[in-house]
């Protein structure tokens, strides 16, 4: 069950979960820590199970009804078990996006590329690391009569 985090940042396992998803960098951590606390539109869900937070996903909804995912984090411990691609799923459903982003490294194109997600290179964005764009679109045909 997905439930709302962004009260929650100060709590170890929250602040663990999100650890992982950013560049390995304190004061990079710090500053995504204070985005979540002032920014309203950016969004917070944790993947609770048994009482405790396994996974997190942070996204950013705009008027244009898409969605950005900026962090996705599943405890290693639990990786492999489809709770990644079930906050996705969520995502989906809670948000109802016409559009998900997400931009990532080399290490989880096959993920986002296992949901359906279409994915671009967009080279080598930072010394030595390929970035890539993931863009999954909720209903092509519905555009394609626009």
């Amino acid at each position: 069950m997905l439930v709302n985090v962004k009260d929650r940042l100060e709590q170890r396992p929250i602040y663990e979960l999100l650890e992982l998803s950013v560049f390995p960098d304190p004061d990079r951590l710090l500053k995504v820590l204070d985005e979540y606390k002032e920014n309203p539109s950016l969004h917070l869900q944790g993947y609770e199970d048994n009482g405790e937070i396994i996974g997190i996903i942070g996204y950013e909804s705009d008027e244009d009804r898409v969605a950005i995912i900026r962090h996705i984090a599943v405890h290693p411990d639990e990786r492999g078990k489809g709770y990644g691609r079930g906050m996705v799923l969520h995502l989906l459903s809670a948000a109802e996006p016409e559009r998900i982003e997400a931009e990532t490294d080399e290490e989880a194109v096959n993920f986002y590329r296992s949901i359906g997600f279409a994915v671009h290179s967009l080279g080598e964005k930072y010394p030595g690391t390929e970035r890539f764009r993931c863009v999954y679109v909720v209903s092509p045909e519905e555009e394609e009569e626009d």
